[in-house]
């Protein structure tokens, strides 16, 4: 009987393969990303295995599109060097395991849920949930989504946020946020010459409603 989590890493195999093919990538490029063997890639791409959180985050960034694509969102190219890119990454992908395996040794504890009843909720051994706390093993997105539920804690927790593809993620956001919005608006921002008036705008926005009331009441006895 086909369990919840391989339906999981069936359906992100569909995804990462998409993902693949519409770049024209290599398996063997896409591997060297993530950290993993082209062997192992393919049992990502066949739904037989389920990559970690910080290899989803690896295979977006080298492939330039953010991690949300795996819930079916789009991204736009930058222009960084896939070599660039594969050399950070070699370094960072063992650095985020352990950083994910700390976060959940903390959650778990705070939860006050033992190795037992956390392997029970994802469906794994508890010495496997061990092997995820101390960053020995990456843990795979369909049980770290269960161990999410099971922990009341939210994915977004565990995405990249200070390092390179935290703050690559960060500037994607804010060029989307920009293309949404309506072409005056995008045309106004764009000129230099209108910084003044967008600094002063970011002032208000940090304002409390009290000292905003009293601005805008010193405004009308100017006016008036």
């Amino acid at each position: 009987m086909v369990n919840s989590l391989e339906i999981r890493a069936k359906k992100l195999g569909v995804l990462i393969r998409d993902a693949r093919t519409r770049f024209s990538k290599e398996s063997t490029d896409c591997a060297q990303a993530m950290g993993v063997s082209v062997e192992k890639f393919v049992a990502f791409e066949n739904g037989e295995q389920a990559p970690s959180l910080p290899e989803l985050e690896a295979l977006s960034y080298f492939l330039d599109i953010p991690v949300e694509h795996f819930l079916g969102r789009k991204s736009i190219n930058t222009n960084q060097t896939e070599q660039s890119k594969l050399h950070q990454l070699e370094n960072l992908l063992p650095l985020r395991n352990r950083i994910i395996g700390v976060m959940l040794r903390k959650a778990r504890i705070e939860a006050g849920i033992s190795f037992e009843e956390l392997g029970k909720h994802v469906e794994v051994k508890p010495e496997q949930i061990k092997a995820f706390e101390t960053g020995t093993f990456a843990v795979p997105l369909p049980e770290l989504e269960m161990i999410c539920l099971a922990l009341n804690l939210s994915m977004r927790e565990f995405q990249d946020q200070q390092g390179p593809i935290g703050k690559w993620a960060l500037q994607k956001k804010s060029v989307d946020g920009f293309l949404e919005l309506p072409p005056d608006m995008q045309q106004f921002i764009s000129k230099p010459i209108n910084l003044p008036y967008l600094e002063l705008a970011q002032r208000l926005s940090e304002m409390s409603v009290d000292r905003l009331r009293s601005v805008a009441e010193g405004l009308l006895e100017i006016t008036l």
